[in-house]
């Protein structure tokens, strides 16, 4: 399969919508007609999206469902299901909130926290599929991911801290003498501040499309396997230790951005 295409490109109306992407997107001006006339615009991080979206939807649907039913059974499933998954993923993002930002604030942002767990962490699994391309191998999707944490942080900080929020950005007073060095530190701190959810982004993108170019190399590899060994499987490992461990960071770091933000402290 060509590099950047994917199963999606199979869909009878996709054609369609790659021109009208590129005509949306073309520049406003006379070269427009040219990019418009040999380049593509990707659109397949958004097909992908579209999926893990549908994919959320049936799981939320499906473990409801259970929790509801819950009564009738008094004992477990002994194996693993949809709804043990979404429980597993759940308790770990607030067990991991809970040791940052305190019990209160952890089953607050809760929802915020756990929908970029099984976003990201669906999103990533996607990419281990054959034919399949991850919605957070493109900067689009994980950039959006990291605008959301850091409108969150914002926001609540501003909520819980009011100016102190902002404040806080300008360091300790130095007294007259100390002005410059303030105006100083906020820029810095306003610097770091717009890089987060640049660096949240970019790293989630660069690690996911690594690991899927990687995934690709080795599958390329497959008719080549001896002793019916297939040579991709200590790639995938590989990978799904990847996808875990990319959804973990994301959230950790947008925890502790969050919990910085809204923690109430004397400076």
């Amino acid at each position: 399969m060509p590099h950047g295409e994917s199963w999606f490109s199979l869909l009878p109306f996709h054609e369609k919508l790659v021109h009208l992407a590129a005509y949306l997107g073309r520049p406003f001006n006379e070269e427009g007609l040219t990019w418009y006339a040999h380049q593509h615009p990707g659109i397949q991080h958004i097909y992908a999206a579209i999926l893990v979206l549908f994919i959320l939807v049936i799981l939320s649907v499906v473990t409801d469902t259970s929790i509801r039913e819950s009564g009738k059974n008094l004992l477990p499933a002994d194996k693993l299901t949809i709804r043990n998954f979404v429980e597993l993923v759940v308790g770990t993002a607030y067990k991991m909130m809970s040791d940052i930002m305190g019990a209160k604030a952890a089953r607050y942002f809760l929802p915020l926290i756990g929908t970029c767990a099984f976003f990201i962490l669906i999103s990533n699994a996607l990419g281990l599929i054959p034919g399949f391309l991850p919605a957070t191998d493109n900067f689009n999707t994980t950039l959006g991911a990291g605008l959301i944490i850091f409108a969150a942080t914002h926001i609540y900080g501003l909520k819980e801290n009011g100016t102190k929020h902002i404040a806080h950005f300008f360091g300790p007073w130095l007294g007259p003498l100390g002005l410059p060095l303030n105006i100083l530190m906020f820029f810095i701190e306003l610097i770091s501040h717009i890089a987060r959810p640049i660096s949240l982004g970019i790293r989630l993108m660069a690690n996911m499309t690594a690991d899927h170019m990687v995934l690709t190399i080795f599958l390329g590899l497959l008719p080549t396997s001896l002793f019916f060994i297939p040579i991709p499987l200590p790639m995938y490992l590989l990978g799904t230790i990847v996808v875990i461990v990319q959804t973990l960071v994301f959230c950790l770091l947008s925890t502790v951005y969050i919990a910085m933000a809204i923690e109430h402290a004397e400076h």
